[in-house]
């Protein structure tokens, strides 16, 4: 489950989400491990909530995506971030073939591609498997 890694505007990488405080979260560097703050006025999403706009309107979630690379490449990593744009829109189409390419950036993809990388090498991609929907089936047993 995707919902306690966060991305953080203007900060590089991903973080888990350690606590919250009065004033904001406190957060964990995935590769580093460096704990830090992150305040109310810094703009963080769980990359659970991310989702790539598509073609026919129904957005993909970030989730279905990573599963797609990761099934595309056996559980290793992903393209470059790096990689020259054209390789990467090539490479984005053949993981997900109706994306809304007038509303999905080159910047988006490398994001979407430097995140799977973290993931992987820091043995994650194992929270793709946890279903979110575990919590709403035993409240609906009851």
């Amino acid at each position: 489950m995707l919902k306690d890694i966060l991305a953080i505007s203007g900060q590089p990488g991903l973080y888990k989400l350690i606590s919250s405080t009065k004033n904001g979260i406190i957060v964990e560097n995935i590769e580093t491990g460096k704990r830090m703050p992150s305040y109310s006025t810094a703009k963080v999403s769980a990359l659970e909530d991310i989702a790539i706009y598509t073609q026919d309107g129904d957005d993909n979630p970030l989730s279905n995506l990573f599963k797609s690379i990761r099934e595309k490449e056996n559980g290793g990593a992903a393209i470059d971030a790096k990689a020259d744009n054209t390789k990467l829109k090539a490479y984005f189409e053949t993981i997900m073939p109706n994306y809304d390419q007038d509303r999905v950036y080159v910047s988006d993809m490398k994001k979407v591609f430097q995140w799977y990388n973290i993931l992987q090498k820091q043995n994650m991609l194992g929270l793709l498997d946890q279903e979110p929907e575990a919590k709403n089936e035993a409240e609906e047993t009851k």
